[in-house]
């Protein structure tokens, strides 16, 4: 814990940092993509995991892949951008806060999910128990992350 409080200091240094918390506009312009992002994400994500989960059988995954997997990577990158710029107003604080660890552990296993689906053995090549398995493992961990993500701003000092 020693070294991620050493790192919050370090971080909270950082000019952008500093720019963080002194501007009132700049931090309710990245909270807004942030809560954007996510919006994009979840809103994409939930009916593509649904049909991996074998909702909407007459509906190929392709199709919905197509459409649906560039809206969720647009989401997470805009989430992730405008989250570094949220977490850089007080990096120590969230580095201290058991929730956002949660948080962050969640969204790298539901990246590293997905690109384990995608690259291996891509989603045309998975078996029906492999694709209910990530849809599933995908559903908790952008859900989970998305709960508490919002818990922060009701708990701590």
């Amino acid at each position: 814990m020693e070294a991620l409080a050493a790192l919050g200091a370090t971080l909270a240094d950082w000019p952008l940092a500093e720019t963080m918390r002194r501007t009132r506009w700049g931090y309710a312009a990245a909270s807004t993509g942030h809560v954007a992002g996510i919006a994009l994400l979840v809103g994409a994500l939930v009916p593509f995991d649904l049909r991996l989960l074998g909702a909407w059988a007459s509906v190929e995954r392709a199709v919905l892949a197509r459409v649906l997997l560039p809206v969720a990577a647009a989401g997470l990158a805009l989430a992730v951008s405008c989250g570094v710029l949220l977490f850089l107003a007080a990096p120590a604080d969230y580095l201290g806060a058991p929730l956002f660890l949660a948080k962050m552990a969640l969204v790298a296993v539901g990246v590293g999910q997905a690109a384990a689906l995608h690259l291996w053995p891509g989603l045309a090549a998975a078996g029906a128990v492999r694709l209910r398995v990530a849809g599933a493992l995908s559903l908790v961990c952008w859900t989970g992350a998305l709960v508490a993500g919002r818990m922060l701003a009701f708990v701590g000092e």
